[in-house]
């Protein structure tokens, strides 16, 4: 029988890269000098894409991918794919969100803890020996009996709200549907923010949650309040968080994703009260290399015909 014939977007880690090698035909596009003609090429043989959220994959792309099935993708989100489009032609698509869900929420936390007792100044302050000439640093407020409203109780904003809820935070949350929780529940991203000390945005990317926390959204949140961004950074209105925490309007941002990566707005990371992350959440080999069996693991579901593994929709399109 002969292997089914798959394109490799963005090449996983080298572990899964060798179990794909021995059980597919690959096309590697990631090394492609002329990439549309590799696509016209190669496109019409294959019937599963590998790739993830940050590279692109178009509606006028699967012009080129007429028999594609499947798109695994090493990654959470997954804003660069057209997904209206697989959705209209019937392609099945996975992500690995639960594979990075613990890592994501360890560094929500470590964002919300360093924003709200000022690491990165206090940490300035003992290098730079201000704690010698100028005495105390200055008093901070407790994360106990604080609110944090979570926007986007998924499975990270779950993972999220389990490391919290120890720290005795009371929590709140904003979803597509009402869950079974016992935490409040707010019907959009303003009224939560409003009631927040701490705002946690852990939405997807992509067009529907565009621009979604505003100056709206910021001014709710307030002078005290601290943002933190584990998701995409085009769920920020970049502009309008600058501003914000320019004129004191917000207190306080812990950022792991940008409008501009890897090169953010100066403008953002000059600012003294932010904490930022490279886009980093993910970033151990522990859970990259689970990311990347993930996308094995989905292939090898819908080659044998059973169930996907961690399907965002769709499902194996070879299922008897």
């Amino acid at each position: 029988m002969s292997r089914p014939d798959v394109m490799i977007f963005v090449p996983p880690r080298d572990k899964a890269m060798a179990q794909l090698e021995a059980a597919y035909t690959l096309h590697r596009l990631d090394q492609a000098d002329d990439r549309a003609a590799f696509l016209q090429e190669h496109g019409p043989r294959c019937t599963g894409v590998v790739t993830n959220g940050h590279a692109a994959l178009t509606r006028a792309d699967l012009e080129h991918l007429p028999n594609l099935e499947i798109v695994a993708c090493s990654s959470a989100g997954f804003e660069s794919i057209d997904d209206a489009a697989l959705r209209d032609r019937g392609i099945a698509l996975t992500n690995s969100s639960d594979a990075l869900c613990d890592d994501v929420a360890d560094v929500a936390l470590l964002l919300t803890l360093a924003c709200r007792r000022q690491l990165v100044p206090a940490h300035a302050y003992v290098k730079t020996g201000d704690w010698g000439r100028d005495g105390m640093f200055p008093l901070l407020s407790s994360i106990k009996g604080k609110k944090a409203g979570i926007l986007g109780l998924g499975t990270i904003g779950q993972a999220i709200a389990d490391r919290l809820e120890p720290l005795k935070v009371e929590l709140g949350y904003t979803a597509r549907s009402v869950k079974p929780v016992a935490y409040q529940y707010f019907e959009n991203a303003t009224a939560l923010a409003a009631w927040s000390d701490i705002l946690i945005v852990v939405v997807p990317g992509g067009p529907e949650t565009e621009g979604m926390i505003n100056a709206s959204v910021l001014n709710a949140l307030g002078p005290t309040g601290t943002l933190i961004n584990v998701a995409r950074g085009s769920v920020v209105d970049e502009a309008a968080l600058i501003a914000a925490l320019s004129d004191g309007r917000l207190g306080s941002a812990g950022l792991d994703v940008y409008m501009n990566e890897p090169n953010p707005d100066p403008a953002l990371t000059g600012l003294p009260n932010v904490t930022l992350y490279p886009h980093h959440a993910s970033g151990t080999v522990e859970t990259r290399d689970a990311m990347a069996q993930t996308v094995v693991d989905n292939l090898a579901a819908h080659y044998a015909g059973n169930p996907l593994v961690t399907p965002v929709f769709g499902r194996s399109g070879r299922a008897s």
